[in-house]
């Protein structure tokens, strides 16, 4: 009986300082490539993935990011992006993506569909893959 306690508190000891975020909880080992913003089809393309526990990293129509995503699911926060700085024709789209990212505070995901989204009734959809 001792055994079995201790073990169930090393288990329970474990699962407190494991991952808490997104990442942990199916968005991890995936590219996420956005579908939609707002229900309206998103016409370029921009990729967002969760490479480590805390990390968001991604590409825009024009560059490539990286920041701090420590929220715990379901909540969701991009924090700290940094972004490359090259010019394109799509600068617009990507200002657009990234304005939208920071704005979203809460995340579900279900296969390969990941929604962001916040209490405004604004929402991203990314599909996994591509």
């Amino acid at each position: 009986m001792p055994r079995a306690i201790l073990i169930c508190l090393l288990m329970l000891a474990s699962a407190c300082t494991g991952d808490e975020t997104l990442s942990a909880f199916g968005a991890a080992d995936k590219t996420w490539r956005l579908s939609s913003i707002d229900n309206a089809a998103f016409p370029a393309i921009a990729r967002l993935a969760f490479p480590e526990p805390g990390k968001i990293t991604g590409h825009t129509p024009c560059n490539s990011f990286q920041g701090a995503q420590t929220a715990p699911y379901p909540w969701f926060s991009a924090e700290a992006l940094t972004v490359t700085r090259a010019a394109c024709p799509e600068l617009a789209l990507e200002t657009e993506f990234l304005q939208s990212l920071q704005k979203m505070t809460l995340a579900e995901v279900s296969g390969d569909v990941l929604i962001l989204s916040n209490g405004q009734g604004r929402e991203m959809l990314f599909t996994a893959g591509g």
